[in-house]
Order: C-alpha cells, then sequence, then structure tokens
C-alpha cells in the first residue's frame, strides 16, 4: 500500500495544524470498533523507524494547538510495515476521547524512540513462556504471538487474556485466527501457541480472575499443564496495577525472579500503563 505523501501540516477541524518537531505523523489506515470500550486501528509505519516486539511507543493528537500523547503498546510484529494499536476509549480522557473519533486518513504522532519490558531479551532460556494479560493488557502479546522469535526462544506459548464481559474477548480471538490463516506464521506458530480467554462478570466456560484460576491450580488443569516452575517456566505480565501485583506475587512463590532488560531473568512486567 502507498502512503499518503507527508507535509509538515495537516487538517484538524479545517485548519492547518504544524506537526511538531522530532516526531512522526502517520496516517491512519484502517479503525475497528470492538464494544463501546474498546477498538484497534493501524496506521502507517514511519521509514526508518525499529523496535522490539513487545515495546510501546509514545502516540498522540493535537488537541487544540498543543500534542498529547500517552504511551501505546505496539500491537503489531516487528516485521510488520505497518502499526497497529488496540486502545480502550475513556469518554473524558484527555487523549482517548479523541482518539476514538479517528478515521482512515487521520493523522496520529509518534515519540520517535520505543522502549518498554516485555521483550524477549529480558527473560533468561526457557520451555514454556507464559503471557498474562487483562483489557488492553494483551496489546504486546499481540505483537509477541504474531513474532517468529517467540517461536524459535520457546516451545510453548500460554496467552491468558481476561476481561469483564465476553464481547471484550474478541480481538484475542481475532488475533487467533489472523496466526491460523497467515501464509508463513500458521506453520511457524504450530500447536506452540494456547489461548485462555476468561471473564469476570459473565457466564462463560472460563470464568475468574486469572490469579484466581492460578492460585487453585484450574488454570494449569485446564491447559494440561504441571504448576509453575522456575526452571522451565518464564512469564510476562500487563495489566492493571492491582493484577500486576496479585500476578507477580504468585509468580516469585513459585520461585520466579523479575527481570528486565538491563538483568534478565524468570518474568518482566510493563509497568508504563499503571497509573
Amino acid at each position: 500500500m502507498n502512503a499518503p505523501a507527508k507535509t509538515d501540516k495537516f487538517v484538524v477541524q479545517n485548519a492547518a495544524v504544524k506537526i511538531p518537531d522530532g516526531v512522526y505523523a502517520e496516517t491512519v489506515l484502517s479503525v475497528e470498533h470492538y464494544t463501546d470500550r474498546l477498538f484497534r486501528f493501524r496506521m502507517t509505519r514511519p521509514a526508518g523507524f525499529r523496535f522490539r516486539s513487545g515495546e510501546f511507543a509514545m502516540i498522540g493528537l493535537m488537541v487544540g494547538d498543543k500534542p498529547i500523547y500517552r504511551a501505546y503498546s505496539i500491537a503489531s510484529p516487528s516485521w510488520d510495515e505497518e502499526l497497529e494499536f488496540f486502545s480502550i476509549k475513556v469518554p473524558e480522557g484527555p487523549l482517548t476521547s479523541h482518539l476514538q473519533a479517528i478515521k482512515p486518513g487521520d493523522t496520529v504522532l509518534m515519540r520517535k524512540k520505543p522502549t518498554g519490558t516485555l521483550v524477549l531479551d529480558a527473560l533468561t532460556p526457557g520451555k514454556r513462556l507464559y503471557m498474562f494479560s487483562t483489557g488492553t493488557g494483551i496489546a504486546p502479546f499481540a505483537s509477541l504471538i504474531r513474532d517468529p522469535e517467540t517461536y524459535e526462544k520457546f516451545d510453548e506459548v500460554i496467552l491468558t487474556h481476561t476481561c469483564r464481559e465476553v464481547a471484550e474477548l474478541k480481538y484475542g480471538f481475532d488475533l487467533m485466527e489472523e496466526i491460523r490463516n497467515h501464509e508463513f506464521l500458521a506453520e511457524v506458530v504450530g500447536d506452540k501457541l494456547k489461548h485462555y480467554p476468561t471473564v469476570t462478570r459473565e457466564d462463560y466456560p472460563f470464568q475468574g480472575r486469572i490469579t484466581d484460576l492460578m492460585e487453585s491450580g484450574k488454570l494449569f488443569t485446564d491447559l494440561g499443564v504441571p504448576p509453575l516452575n522456575p526452571e522451565v517456566d518464564r512469564g510476562m505480565i500487563c495489566g492493571s496495577a492491582a493484577m500486576l501485583k496479585d500476578t507477580k506475587d504468585l509468580l516469585e512463590k513459585a520461585g520466579l525472579t523479575e527481570g528486565a532488560n538491563n538483568k534478565p531473568s524468570e518474568f518482566v512486567i510493563e509497568r508504563a500503563f499503571v497509573g
């Protein structure tokens, strides 16, 4: 797809607004609304922009005469020619109240340096990788489960996704379907990827907070895998502040140690989105 020609200005409410210096200004290619709280969009990828699958970027919009940015995980894998993001809608949110109204052809700003802890380099070698997510916390894992390197490093990848309602799980199911139908990912992934969706406020075959399902052992029974073992299991966590704390406690109780980019270990947490 040919991206529209770049200029140093774009139109907001019929007025030309100058793009801030030192940032990318990219074009929205598609928008998909899942519920009244969730949507995803894809936009052009800047030439020369590099990132590791699982990292986040600061993206934003011009609101009035100044830019507003927030941290967003890049949901597309590092090989993708486009950039994908998965967002919550906050009616009074300084950015999301505007971002949820974007449409193809609109301009989104992005700062030039990606970062983040949910990267494969921050983990020591293992056999089984757990990705624990709630809500839009699935976004960095949407990147990682579509990256062949993940399956080179791990024999088994388990993506858990917990939401309040069944409708909020659809993005995860769409990802699984996309992988199954992809010309080369389907073969690379094979049967290595397991998807474990749960809800907390509706009837569903898998119900409850992921931490409760871990503590009771039901998660491991449902998946047909042994309990957490620091010798072989690795973890990544992205979600609400309470979920991060509770999941971290359970991993540490099982003997896993938290790592970071400069000190790889058995599990990592993304704290950039926690207020």
